[in-house]
């Protein structure tokens, strides 16, 4: 972990802001914290605004004058852990990571070992602590049975340079998903917002009361009978945005057992075919491509993953299967 001092960073609210909740503020400036990360800065008293204490849902007035501090990252109590990394890309700045299915990003409930933080603390013994102790160097995340890149921030300002790029939605994300049916059309756009179920606290929705505003655009790549091979890209980074914007509009992604529709696979007419769709063991989700800015000297950068093996296989064996049936 680095060693850096706690620091305050002080900001003054302008006319543009006037009104604008103080955790909504604070998260749309460059300390690359998140809203929970601030609004536990505001309860451990580490927020002011014209030097007095208030609640993160203070409405501020031109002219405040707001401070935050951020104190030393604590010590990770997470242990480095042997795991192989398929790197795509190192510098002293950040990585990019390629990513397995089945692999769990960071430390959570169920999954104190053997995640790609245990990997990265082995991989290089300084990562950024700004993400939060259980976090060193994250900057976004993808589910456990989702493959492909992932960044990672080496530095502090690699980190703040990063979250403020996905923040501002100048990150570019594509996936390739394969999808149960058949889209009448070439490309396609959902435009739902999308939020935590209105019963079910585990799972997103486009049903939510208080579901935020999420663009996914796809076009067909290929079709393979019973299933589609799409390129999905994401004009928003919402919690389960494709597998739920996709189940949606009646095309669930293979092997998803929270989206999915029991029903269209038990539809599928031909049974070898429907027992090879039976036998994919994860959501068939790659995230493909990643477009962005290097956080310290501003060049493009570009990286691409092609589908894994098993995803690759999966395809294939629907070629076959279409040529038969």
């Amino acid at each position: 972990m680095t060693g850096n001092p706690p620091k305050t960073e002080q900001y003054t609210v302008t006319e543009a802001n006037e009104g604008v909740r103080l955790d909504v503020y604070l998260a749309g400036r460059d300390a690359g914290l998140s809203r929970s990360q601030i609004r536990r800065a505001v309860e451990e008293g580490r927020v002011f605004v014209d030097d007095r204490q208030v609640k993160a849902g203070h409405r501020l007035r031109t002219g405040e004058t707001v401070e935050l501090t951020i104190p030393e990252p604590a010590p990770c109590a997470v242990q480095p852990e042997a795991i192989p990394l398929s790197v795509v890309f190192e510098d002293e700045h950040l990585l990019v990571v390629d990513k397995p299915a089945g692999m769990v990003v960071h430390p959570a409930a169920g999954h104190s070992s053997e995640t790609l933080v245990h990997a990265l603390l082995h991989h290089c013994r300084d990562l950024s602590g700004i993400g939060g102790v259980l976090r060193p160097g994250i900057v976004h995340r993808l589910d456990r049975d989702t493959s492909g890149l992932l960044l990672v921030a080496k530095t502090d300002e690699a980190h703040r340079s990063l979250t403020a790029q996905f923040r501002d939605r100048r990150i570019d994300k594509t996936y390739l998903a394969l999808v149960l049916g058949t889209p009448p059309t070439e490309t396609g756009e959902v435009l739902l917002p999308v939020g935590r179920h209105p019963s079910d606290r585990k799972k997103m929705s486009t049903r939510s009361s208080r579901g935020r505003d999420a663009i996914t655009r796809w076009r067909v790549l290929e079709r393979l009978g019973v299933v589609t091979l799409l390129e999905v890209d994401l004009e928003t980074g919402r919690t389960h945005q494709i597998r739920v914007h996709l189940s949606s509009q009646g095309y669930p992604v293979v092997g998803d057992v929270v989206y999915g529709k029991s029903g269209l696979l038990k539809s599928v007419a031909d049974t070898e075919t429907r027992s090879i769709l039976r036998g994919v063991k994860r959501q068939a989700l790659h995230a493909a491509r990643i477009v962005f800015r290097h956080p310290v000297h501003g060049t493009q950068l570009s990286f691409q993953s092609p589908l894994p093996e098993d995803l690759a296989g999966l395809c294939e064996a629907l070629r076959e299967r279409r040529m038969h049936v």
